[in-house]
């Protein structure tokens, strides 16, 4: 299990916001001061403190680092196709790939190389993924699909074809290629002074050690601004009473609710406490007592006369009386019907039957009591004298007295004469009921002193009572209508009630204080009340103190999740892992290979708590110290090599990947790189990403000088796009031969602007031919002629070549020759006046050939020139 993948299992079992930091740090080394921020507010937020933003912790996952090697399984790239939105390469743009040996892909800058290094970066799970992949800039987001590319790989000699998506996992068999990328430094400075050597991916921990410090420090400054304090109230935290408890267990029990509980006193509890403050401070509680209690039984008797006066307008008895009003009309028009058939009878007076007579026959009746005992009126007998005409009835008379009674006794009359006495009684006690409730001036004042609002309400009823009377004596009569009666005002009774109980509990509390024990416990409550009221004054200061005592509390916890024992404790575990003597011979013979200031790694014995151990460090053959010696190219070349030594030691057999390694390396050192790239060529796939041409001529050098394979791939910016891969290199970097071929190409291209009969483009064709025609003779003569003896950009003169050079005055006379016309043509290209006509393309093609026939001819002698001087 490599460093990485030894992190990733362990880290898991961290807390959530130190995943995040590894997650961040395996992507970015140097966390930039917006992670640092997300990172201290994940911590808060674990620990408690809301996050406003309500950021999310995101864990390193499984697919972002590569699996553990196999080494039975042997992976080969070889070729990254059928390209989609990913940077401005080419839509389905294809790049092959060597299975074998060594794959150098040569691109100008700007060209595309960049945008194939980074999906090598994401697919092969390479820890340098902070450059993303995006689509290309030039088409609508809208538009744009995910980035994606097939890789055709070699998986133990069989050929598969493997998606992938970015933002997917990528497929596993592609973590077997090694990435080289910026994160590669691999040394540091430890807290020895000595400069050790640094496994791949122990800078993840060493930088969660630096992050927890760093934030610790944040978490320290942020409680310091924050300590609470209690100089607004802690006068009150000493006072015996429920709110001084309350105080004194501030940071503990008591919460925010509490005081904003205790602070908040109703209008009940500011009631009583203004009762309690007059009560205690009265003189003579005893007289101002029975004062309250008189002033009770009036209001009393002022409700109890309220009492008496509201059922008799209220709106339950005036409406009985208009429903009995109406019950006795209805009743009269009943007997008024009957009694027409009656005063109908022949030979009676004018009126009879009438309300007159009816008055007359009922006194009648009631003298017969008297004038006849022991019989009624209509029973009297022919022969005894009437009683109002006092003459004798006779038969006639008799049965006339008979038959008024009965008509006055039938059932009409009878219910007409009940409903007229109802209604009549409850008119009448309408009519005759004293409303008066008796508010007089002092009684009135009393009110107005108790409550201004009491005293209109009560005066505002009497009105309503007295008007309610009339206004129902004149619906009764007919004179307005029943429904324009007002209602009664607001009923005072129930507030009288309220003040009359306030103030026989004020009235025994002024009796009770005049016990020393009740008005102990008076003293007492109204204490308690007081100390609530002040509480309220300075409560925002206390809830200011119980939210600060919480938030520190919270970042107290913050700090102690930022230790570093445990992180410390696992990177030392992990760096003398890797403390063997293994590790060392590999790294020497790395460093060797590359000459890197004689630098040697030795086993420096180290016995932490008794216990012997080792640690690897760099050393000088002077003694000096590497850290203030070594240049930055020599940083990048210790890199190299342990990337190489790891590499090595993983027993993988996986190819690897370099983009741009020689960056920041000095001439000299170009060499060993590209030698011992060379080198492992010849055991693993090697493919390299570079725009730099000289380096690109160094590794072919060196691969021919050690027999290696090398492939040399070409990628162009085309009108489809960026990373267009190419057959044909550039010119500067083939040899003579690919040069021929190319300016017979070019050849192709001027006929047919002849025959289109476009005569600028077939100078600028032309022209352009004659100068590359000078450069293909200057490397026939560097490379054919004198047979490598000396070449550009060569390491030195190599003069073992000499046994087959060769020159003849021959050679001279055509070579200048060709010189001299391909000279002559490139150079008069740049003058717009005099030019010189320019060659026929037939006499273009004569030149090209007069190279090729060069170039073959000196070849044949060099053969020859080999087998003379063996």
């Amino acid at each position: 299990m490599t460093i990485l993948q030894e992190i990733h299992a362990w880290s898991k079992g961290l807390s959530a916001w130190q995943q995040d930091a590894i997650a961040r740090t395996y992507a970015n080394p140097v966390l930039s001061p917006a992670d640092i921020e997300d990172l201290y507010a994940l911590a808060k937020a674990e620990a408690g403190i809301e996050d406003p933003l309500k950021r999310t912790p995101k864990a390193l996952e499984d697919a972002q680092v590569a699996t553990r090697v196999d080494p039975t399984r042997l992976v080969r790239l070889l070729a990254i196709k059928n390209l989609s939105d990913v940077n401005a390469l080419a839509p389905g743009a294809s790049l092959p790939i060597a299975e074998s040996g060594l794959t150098v892909i040569y691109g100008e800058n700007g060209a595309g190389k960049s945008g194939y290094s980074r999906i090598l970066k994401h697919a092969c799970r390479a820890r340098d993924q902070r450059e993303g992949i995006l689509p290309d800039a030039r088409i609508d987001p809208m538009k744009a699909g995910t980035p994606s590319a097939t890789f055709e790989v070699s998986i133990d000699g069989a050929n598969a074809e493997m998606a992938w998506s970015f933002g997917s996992p990528a497929p596993e068999p592609l973590s077997e290629i090694a990435i080289f990328d910026t994160h590669c430094a691999r040394a540091y400075i430890d807290n020895h002074g000595d400069f050790a050597y640094r496994p791949y991916g122990l800078d993840i921990l060493e930088s969660l050690v630096a992050l927890c410090g760093k934030l610790r420090g944040l978490a320290v400054q942020e409680k310091v601004a924050n300590a609470p304090s209690n100089s607004a109230f802690v006068a009150y935290a000493n006072a015996q009473t429920a709110t001084g408890r309350a105080l004194l267990a501030i940071p503990g029990a008591t919460t925010a609710g509490d005081i904003e509980a205790l602070a908040t006193l109703s209008e009940a509890d500011q009631h009583r406490l203004d009762h309690l403050t007059s009560t205690l401070a009265e003189a003579d509680p005893q007289q101002k007592a029975q004062a309250l209690r008189q002033r009770v039984g009036r209001l009393t008797e002022l409700k109890g006369r309220i009492d008496l006066a509201t059922p008799l307008v209220d709106d339950a008895n005036l409406a009985a009386l208009r429903d009995l009003i109406e019950i006795s009309r209805t009743a009269e028009a009943a007997a008024n019907l009957a009694a027409s058939d009656f005063k109908a009878t022949p030979g009676q007076l004018p009126g009879t039957g009438g309300e007159e007579w009816k008055a007359l026959f009922e006194s009648a009746r009631a003298f017969a009591n008297t004038s006849h005992p022991g019989h009624s009126l209509e029973k009297l007998p022919a022969e005894a004298a009437c009683p109002l005409c006092q003459n004798p009835l006779g038969h006639e008379g008799s049965e006339r007295l008979a038959r008024f009674d009965a008509f006055i006794q039938q059932a009409s009359e009878a219910q007409a004469r009940k409903a007229r006495a109802d209604a009549a009684a409850v008119y009448k006690a309408v009519q005759s009921a004293d409303l008066n409730l008796q508010i007089g001036e002092a009684l009135s004042d009393e009110l107005k002193q108790l409550d201004a609002a009491l005293a209109e309400e009560c005066s505002t009823f009497q009105t309503g009572l007295t008007t309610r009377q009339k206004q129902a004596l004149e619906a009764s009569g007919g004179k307005v209508p029943w429904d324009q009666i007002g209602a009664l005002p607001n009923d005072p009774r129930a507030k009288l009630g309220v003040y009359a109980t306030e103030l026989v509990a004020q009235a025994t509390a002024l009796e009770a204080a005049a016990d020393e024990k009740a008005k102990a416990a008076m003293t007492q409550e109204k204490f308690e009340l007081e100390t609530r009221r002040r509480l309220g004054e300075v409560k925002p200061a206390v809830l200011d103190a119980i939210a600060k005592h919480a938030l520190c509390r919270k970042l107290q916890d913050c700090i102690d999740g930022m230790d570093t024992r445990g992180i410390s404790r696992k990177s030392t575990e992990l760096s003398r892992t890797m403390a063997s003597q293994e590790v060392a011979d590999a790294l020497n013979a790395e460093l060797r290979s590359l000459k890197v200031h004689e630098l040697y790694v030795g086993m420096k014995p180290e016995s932490p708590g008794g216990k012997a151990q080792f640690k690897l460090t760099l050393q000088l053959p002077g003694g000096g110290t590497p850290a203030a010696v070594l240049s930055e190219g020599e940083q990048r070349a210790i890199a190299i090599a342990s990337f190489l030594a790891e590499v090595t030691l993983g027993k993988g057999r996986g190819g690897i990947v370099f983009d741009d390694p020689v960056s920041s390396l000095d001439h000299r050192r170009r060499w060993e790189v590209a030698e011992r790239l060379a080198v492992e060529s010849q055991q693993r796939q090697v493919i390299v990403f570079t725009h730099d041409i000289y380096f690109l001529a160094i590794l072919e050098q060196k691969a021919e000088a050690i027999g290696a394979q090398m492939t040399k791939n070409y990628i162009r910016k085309a009108s489809k796009g960026f990373g267009v891969h190419s057959q044909d290199l550039p010119f500067d970097v083939v040899g003579t031969k690919a040069r021929v071929g190319q300016l017979r190409q070019m050849l192709v291209d001027a006929r047919a602007a002849k025959k289109d009969g476009d005569d600028d483009r077939l100078r600028m064709v032309t022209t352009t031919a004659y100068g590359k025609l000078r450069l293909a003779w200057e490397r026939c003569v560097e490379e054919v002629l004198l047979n490598g003896v000396v070449q550009r950009f060569g390491e030195g003169v190599s003069t073992q070549r000499l046994k087959t050079v060769l020159v003849t005055d021959d050679d001279y006379n055509i070579i200048a020759a060709g010189m001299k016309k391909s000279s002559k043509f490139e150079h008069d290209a740049a003058s717009p006046v005099g030019r010189l006509p320019i060659p026929d393309p037939d006499e273009l093609s004569a030149d090209i050939e007069s190279l090729e026939t060069f170039r073959e001819a000196v070849e044949k002698r060099n053969k020859k020139g080999i087998a003379a001087r063996a």
